[in-house]
């Protein structure tokens, strides 16, 4: 048997970010959920070295945040999924972001999906 499929994702990473286009929201931050999975090479894992540490996934978006203002959610996705395939593990990368108050109270969030892979 081997490996067909192998990924790892972190789920429901709250950020604190400066995104928005409006004047209000500029020079404050708000939050934001990622959702981030990647698809690496398919391989039998038995080290750290041979995946990716979602902690260090999770830091990048953390990292990411503090770089300053967004004016697009879209942005956000797209360079947390660049910052990812990084590492040559990554094959592709999936991050959806939604930013939650964007629609309040009349629904739960908007957001974006992304995927970037190595074409």
């Amino acid at each position: 048997m081997s490996v067909e499929i192998l990924k790892i994702f972190v789920r429901a990473l709250t950020l604190s970010v400066e995104v928005g286009v409006y004047d209000h929201e500029y020079g404050r931050r708000q939050p934001l959920i990622a959702d981030i999975e990647l698809d690496l090479e398919p391989t039998s894992c038995e080290h750290i070295t041979d995946t990716v540490s979602y902690a260090v996934v999770a830091a990048k978006a953390q990292a990411l945040a503090l770089t300053g203002h967004f004016k697009l959610v879209e942005t956000f996705a797209e360079r947390l999924a660049r910052d990812c395939l990084e590492d040559p593990k990554v094959l592709s990368a999936r991050v959806r972001i939604e930013k939650p108050e964007a629609l309040a109270p009349d629904a739960a969030a908007g957001g974006v999906e992304i995927v970037v892979g190595r074409r």
